[in-house]
């Protein structure tokens, strides 16, 4: 068993619960984390045989790209398409953190973390 680690991947998105967020748009980043099984990769320094990131970014950007009101929505959908796409995948925790989000004060960033088993 290993751990594939994508992180800080950042994105202009236009997600929010107000009206003016899905308009204007904001800085968000994404942090990955998938378990699978890695071993066949160690021995064989083959990209068929491990999970591709390049792959798993792309689903990322895909689902950053769609209008959502709620983080909870885009982190639902990233791993909803991580595990319709990738069976080897044991276990994905997926981060969205919207950066300086317009909640009436000085707020670095708000995060939702969803975690699903293979």
């Amino acid at each position: 068993m290993g751990l594939i680690h994508i992180e800080n991947m950042e994105f202009y998105a236009y997600h929010g619960c107000f009206d003016q967020e899905q308009v204007v748009g904001n800085r968000f980043i994404v942090d990955l984390e998938i378990s699978s099984d890695l071993e066949k990769a160690t021995l064989s320094d083959n990209i068929e045989d491990t999970l591709n990131y390049q792959y798993a970014y792309d689903i990322v950007k895909e689902q950053m790209n769609i209008k959502s009101r709620l983080l909870e929505n885009v982190a639902g959908r990233i791993l909803d398409e991580l595990f319709s796409r990738f069976t080897e995948i044991e276990k994905a925790t997926v981060r969205v953190s919207k950066i300086n989000p317009p909640m009436g004060g000085q707020i670095e960033r708000v995060s939702v973390t969803l975690s699903r088993p293979g």
